[in-house]
């Protein structure tokens, strides 16, 4: 290369240029998302019962009166979750819902750092603004700020968890603050709650100790505070555990809506769980040991998954807590690593919109059933990734000399290259 080429054509490396690109247009799609989408709002505002409640916790009135026969939001987090949202009333509603987006875009941005450096990329490579940009172009973070929920920090507690599962154990205190930081989202909302199997399947006591602890503490510290205390049991709670046949993804809301029969739901749901069962027995038999982070990050995502799926309320802004599961792409072993699977994360992550005008009954279908079938899909193929591998270490035993002995190594190092 001449003098004057070096001039004409300077060199920058494919990681900087992905980084140029990438930074610009996601700090536009947060602007746009938290914004002009998130101020402006939509007809369904999970904010305005969650307002009330911290206004009716202060002023001494009733907390848990809601009319649970409108299909309005309604307020059903627990007397410690009230707790926790009860300073929002200090602040005047308008400015206390923008704050609370601000926060929330804060959070997410937090999330996508942490997740990449999780998965070993710095701060300043392109993985961190591809993140945000993934983010905030899904169906999940976008209601996420339009409703105005609290989805963003439950994920931040989802990465923050896992992360502190795979500490060091000499860090003083990691399992502890492991279990204070899944507690404190259970405190609000229990989307996490399955995730306990994995300190459970480890032993590790102190993180479920403190999970369960924080909880129950601030249900203690708030019963005597909220004058209806007793109406959460009494109303709220048998309303969680019912099924609702609007705004509900998972297999028993979807199919409630549809007319779908009773023993198809039940048959449906029993297969889901079985299929969990094996995904996660195979991922804590030949990973668990030998990739801590992937078989963490694989792991919640099919416990969580399964979850929505089988669960008596799924709603799509939930496929956030699936992102840690996404990134497992990147890992060698991942069960990503095929387009069924992004096909799915398509489904139950897109933005887009099916209604049709031309064919309204279609248009509805596939409008209502994209992220059911987009959850159900990434959890089969799953399922069949393992499976397959599964098949294959057996015909390796079989076919080993009689003599011979298939160990652990050898079976994890099989998967490893299978994959």
């Amino acid at each position: 290369m001449s003098a004057l080429d070096r001039y004409l054509y300077p060199r920058v490396d494919s990681a900087r240029i992905l980084t140029m690109i990438l930074w610009p247009i996601s700090i536009m799609m947060i602007f746009h998302r938290s914004v002009f989408m998130a101020i402006n709002g939509a007809r369904t505002d999970d904010f305005r019962p969650v307002y009330k409640a911290a206004l009716d916790f202060f002023a001494r009135n009733p907390v848990y009166g809601e009319d649970y026969s409108t299909v309005d939001p309604h307020y059903l987090y627990p007397p410690s979750g009230t707790l926790l949202m009860a300073p929002l009333a200090v602040i005047p509603p308008d400015e206390a819902r923008w704050l609370f987006i601000g926060t929330s875009v804060l959070v997410l941005v937090l999330c996508a750092y942490l997740l990449s450096r999780m998965f070993g990329y710095a701060g300043n490579d392109w993985v961190f603004p591809a993140l945000v940009l993934f983010f905030f172009s899904t169906e999940t973070v976008a209601n996420t700020l339009i409703f105005t929920n609290f989805n963003a920090f439950v994920l931040l507690g989802l990465i923050v968890f896992l992360m502190l599962l795979r500490s060091d154990p000499s860090i003083r205190g990691g399992d502890w603050w492991a279990g204070v930081v899944i507690g404190l989202t259970l405190s609000v909302k229990p989307v996490l709650a399955p995730l306990l199997l994995l300190p459970l399947l480890q032993l590790r006591w102190k993180v479920l100790v403190a999970a369960a602890g924080v909880p129950l503490l601030l249900n203690i510290a708030a019963w005597p505070m909220i004058v209806d205390s007793r109406s959460f049991l009494d109303r709220t709670l048998p309303y969680l555990m019912s099924t609702r046949d609007y705004y509900n993804s998972s297999i028993t809301g979807n199919g409630i809506y549809f007319g779908v029969a009773d023993w198809l739901i039940l048959l449906l749901r029993i297969a889901f769980i079985v299929m969990a069962a094996f995904s996660l027995w195979f991922l804590y038999r030949y990973y668990a040991k030998e990739n801590e982070l992937l078989w963490l990050t694989t792991s919640s995502g099919v416990l969580l998954g399964t979850t929505f799926l089988v669960s008596s309320l799924g709603q799509g802004y939930y496929s956030m807590m699936l992102f840690p599961f996404l990134m497992s792409v990147f890992l060698p072993g991942s069960v990503l690593r095929n387009w069924p699977a992004w096909l799915g994360v398509y489904g139950c992550m897109t933005f887009d919109v099916y209604y049709f005008s031309e064919w309204e009954p279609f248009g509805r279908y596939l409008e209502y059933n994209k992220v059911p079938l987009g959850w159900s899909l990434l959890m089969v193929t799953a399922f069949c990734v393992l499976l397959f591998r599964w098949l294959d270490i057996r015909a390796a035993e079989r076919d080993a000399p009689e003599d011979g002995v298939v160990d652990d190594e050898a079976r994890t190092g099989a998967v490893a290259a299978k994959a």
